[in-house]
């Protein structure tokens, strides 16, 4: 009798064991682990099933990463929390989610950054939505022609090279010329046109910045108006990012039917964020050492 009590008991041991051994694995295989960190970007190993732009956690450095490049033995994402306490050996959790920027009406009249914390010292807003930062853009058989003007108040411009609304325009010149100049002047002209505008900043000084959030604020254009900002003593991550995010916000406003004016100052900062990050992640270069994707890009 004793001894098949002790068998029993063996028995149980032995199944218990197993089960946290599969349990084991199954955490293990959840999980990868930092092989390198280096400028901003961590090569992870062991973590099999992620998808491009998905977010990963990295533990005990509360940060979050972003994937970037898809190899067949590893992984590398770019960090989006500057953290210290990142290092090789942490252990890194896929999230099955996508970077997205949280949007509502309350975003109007605020200064954010590309994944949508305020910078004005405000305070939170309240969020209605995730807007992905990365969207199917809508066919060109699906869209409506342009048959609309923007005025930008500028005479020369209205009565020239007139601008519809859906369409897109470069400025372009040289240093100090007045190319944000142009912009601004167009988002302050749209004060009785029942349009959203969103300027985003990449790369720029904060002092630049602010004084256009100021501008802004006297002529009461912020009533309207959304910055997003990206500063130059930010990651070229965060520089790469802006645009998108200041889209994201752009598409929220458009879905609910209304017309948004988006303005980003400027792309050549931006390309030279993304040379950065491609050069980080060994990309080929293409033409002048930028990938050949930042012109498709744009």
């Amino acid at each position: 009798m004793a001894q098949e009590t002790l068998q029993n008991f063996l028995q149980s041991l032995q199944e218990a064991i197993s089960e946290v051994d599969v349990k084991k694995k199954k955490d293990d295989s959840a999980k990868g682990v930092i092989k390198s960190y280096k400028d901003g970007v961590i090569q992870i190993q062991g973590l099999a099933g992620l998808k491009m732009n998905e977010i990963v956690m990295i533990e005990g450095a509360n940060a979050q990463a972003l994937v970037m490049n898809l190899e067949q033995d590893a992984v590398y994402a770019l960090v989006l929390q500057a953290s210290e306490e990142i290092r090789e050996g942490l252990f890194v959790t896929a999230t099955g989610q996508f970077l997205s920027i949280p949007v509502s009406d309350e975003v109007i009249g605020r200064v954010v950054d590309p994944l949508g914390a305020p910078l004005d010292g405000k305070g939170d807003y309240k969020s209605d939505q995730m807007m992905p930062h990365e969207t199917q853009a809508p066919g060109v058989m699906v869209r409506k022609s342009v048959h609309e003007p923007l005025q930008t108040g500028i005479v020369s411009i209205d009565s020239l090279v007139p601008i519809g609304r859906g369409q897109r325009e470069l400025i372009i010149g040289d240093r100090q010329t007045g190319k944000t100049t142009v912009a601004i002047d167009t988002i302050l002209n749209q004060k009785e046109e029942n349009m959203i505008c969103v300027y985003v900043a990449v790369a720029q000084r904060e002092s630049k910045t602010a004084q256009v959030v100021k501008t802004l604020q006297d002529a009461g254009a912020m009533d309207y108006t959304v910055v997003v900002s990206a500063p130059a003593s930010s990651s070229a991550v965060m520089h790469y990012l802006a645009p998108y995010a200041g889209c994201a916000i752009a598409e929220y406003f458009m879905n609910k039917g209304k017309h948004v004016l988006v303005v980003y100052d400027d792309l050549s900062k931006h390309a030279v964020a993304y040379r950065e990050m491609s050069l980080l992640l060994r990309r080929p270069p293409g033409r002048e050492a930028y990938p050949g994707d930042v012109f498709y890009l744009h």
